[in-house]
């Protein structure tokens, strides 16, 4: 039987853990093949032999990228598409999260998060797109967060770089739709998941304390795993989206809806 996204051909930023890893994963287990991405190179050559061991020769690809690096993406993305006979989605997945009120940020701290976090989903979203229209029907899936959408009292440079990934999720969907192609933008906005950007808060007051301590937050009482956000990856690259644009996933156990 064919996988649901058979025949796609991912392109994944910050692949090398967490989120990233665990998207590419089930993208290829789902039939697609995977262009790994990421600073750490190391990481997702790993993580392809991996892919490739469980499906097949071919079915992962991996590649270095530092996301705030143009020429970085124009290089890996050119690389990307000769390895995999094209590209049909985008994931821009990688970023960074940092704490510091107001009065506590500096303004190096504030370009970086930006950098990372904003600069990389448009750089990618626009050297991609000559990729994506050879390969219609495409689809670019950025990973933004809850915190986009609700503030906090001590992570200005997240919450605004994140929220620009909402909006900015929005202007490419306008932008393909008015150039009449084929090509679908959405955001995904998680809450707590067990990833690696938890481990600063488990080493400061314990795995289990951590973990109790964000569930409280939650209204389904609970943090979020890996496995929640690449579900909605895969369904937002699928052919099941078809008609889903513009639009944004909340994967946030019910934050959102008090």
């Amino acid at each position: 039987m064919a996988g649901r996204v058979a025949g796609k051909k991912v392109f994944v930023t910050g692949a090398a853990q967490g989120l990233g890893a665990a998207m590419a994963s089930a993208l290829a287990a789902e039939g697609a093949k995977v262009a790994l991405a990421d600073i750490n190179q190391g990481g997702v050559e790993a993580l392809a032999r991996d892919l490739n061991t469980k499906y097949g020769a071919g079915a992962a690809f991996a590649f270095a990228l530092d996301v705030t690096d143009e020429a970085q993406w124009i290089a890996a993305l050119a690389a990307a598409n000769e390895a995999m006979g094209g590209v049909s989605a985008l994931v821009n997945n990688a970023g960074v999260a940092h704490g510091g009120d107001l009065e506590q940020l500096e303004l190096a701290e504030w370009k970086r998060v930006m950098s990372i976090n904003v600069d990389s989903v448009f750089l990618g979203a626009k050297h991609a797109m000559k990729y994506l229209r050879d390969n219609q029907p495409g689809s670019i899936v950025n990973i933004s967060s809850i915190a986009g959408l609700i503030a906090n009292h001590n992570a200005p440079a997240y919450n605004a770089s994140k929220a620009a990934v909402w909006l900015l999720s929005k202007n490419i969907a306008l932008y393909c739709a008015k150039k009449k192609f084929d090509i679908r933008s959405n955001s995904i906005h998680p809450t707590f998941i067990n990833t690696p950007i938890l481990d600063r808060l488990r080493q400061a007051i314990g795995s289990e304390e951590a973990e109790a301590k964000l569930a409280r937050q939650v209204p389904l009482g609970r943090i979020g795993q890996p496995s929640d956000v690449a579900n909605a990856a895969v369904f937002l690259i699928s052919d099941e989206s078809r008609f889903i644009t513009g639009s944004e996933i909340k994967i946030d156990g019910g934050i959102s809806a008090m």
